[in-house]
């Protein structure tokens, strides 16, 4: 089972810190369509080492439990995540992910955000794709993933969502991310390809389709090497058929390549280090909305940036709140411009 629905006092704090800004958004009446999962996280902490417990001699008999006393369950999903963070700066997200029958807590929660789930699916019979993430002192992670619903996102079109400006093609089933990146450029609409952990369900050819049809890439560097290796091709000779190629490389920043030039963005430092799941969700978030309102890519950049820092200094993909006036201030600050 999913987690229990939030508290309703607990959402009210957020849309009051977040979303209920008296500034209005240029992009607030272009759609962007967010092609993606929907996922539910449970994080259990482990309160010893996995080493001390697991025998190298004997993995070939493996049988082991820990004993986890501290345990929470987050919303997730990167589509679920990006949405979240392009509502709180003024967007208007259209989900477009296949969930399972274990939905409503997430349904609820979607609700008390106002986020519209016209393009949500319910796959009967199944489990909303789910991580068990357990942690050790050492940050040793052991993680299962369970697709479910995922599996299916195929059932859903992009020519179901209507006016629809730019989109993204995130993490989600196999079949799906290949069929709605088909769809978008069919349709004539831009999209940002953004692979995550789902690069490497693909070879090189449909990365090569990939790039192809999409308007902009993203990838990590980890994912930047394997997208190299896959396609034999430089990333600055792939981001030549692009309107840009955004490399994101943690604490060192992130770099833009467009038209024939590199743009290097520098990290915003975080208020607080807490947790790093969602970050790259919330910087594609800010690219998203960046593009929506015709920045510069030096501007998208940076506040894309900023948004990944916001987002570190809160558990979870989607427990970090800003106002649209927060969030101006704190590029103000950081790049000393108006955002």
């Amino acid at each position: 089972m999913g987690p229990q629905a939030p508290s309703r006092a607990r959402d009210t704090a957020i849309i009051a810190r977040g979303y209920n800004s008296e500034i209005v958004s240029p992009v607030a009446a272009m759609p962007t369509l967010i092609c993606g999962s929907i996922a539910y996280d449970t994080i259990m902490v482990f309160g010893d080492r996995f080493k001390n417990h697991i025998l190298p001699e004997q993995l070939h008999i493996l049988n082991v439990a820990f004993l986890v006393p501290d345990m929470r369950r987050e919303f997730g999903g990167c589509a679920g995540n990006i949405a979240y963070t392009l509502k709180l700066l003024g967007g208007e997200p259209l989900i477009m992910a296949t969930v399972g029958d274990d939905y409503q807590p997430y349904d609820y929660r979607l609700q008390k955000l106002h986020l519209v789930q016209r393009h949500i699916r319910r796959i009967p019979d199944t489990f909303t794709a789910q991580a068990f993430i357990t942690t050790d002192l050492d940050d040793n992670q052991i993680t299962a993933f369970h697709p479910g619903a995922m599996n299916h996102s195929h059932e859903n079109h992009v020519d179901e969502a209507k006016a629809v400006t730019l989109g993204i093609v995130a993490p989600d089933g196999r079949e799906g991310m290949l069929q709605h990146a088909r769809e978008f450029q069919s349709a004539g609409i831009p999209f940002l390809f953004d692979p995550g952990q789902g690069l490497p369900m693909f070879n090189g050819t449909e990365l090569t389709a990939f790039v192809n049809q999409a308007s902009y890439v993203a990838v990590n560097d980890y994912e930047g090497q394997l997208l190299q290796e896959r396609t034999g091709r430089k990333l600055e000779d792939l981001a030549s058929e692009l309107d840009a190629l955004i490399l994101t490389r943690g604490a060192e920043g992130s770099t833009i390549f467009s038209d024939g030039q590199r743009i290097d963005i520098p990290c915003v430092k975080a208020s607080d280090l807490v947790d790093p799941t969602g970050c790259g969700d919330a910087y594609r978030a800010g690219l998203l909305y960046g593009i929506a309102a015709g920045f510069d890519w030096p501007k998208t950049g940076r506040l894309a940036a900023l948004m990944g820092s916001i987002k570190i200094a809160s558990r979870g993909g989607q427990n970090h709140s800003a106002s649209r006036e927060e969030i101006g201030r704190l590029f103000r600050r950081n790049f000393g411009s108006d955002l």
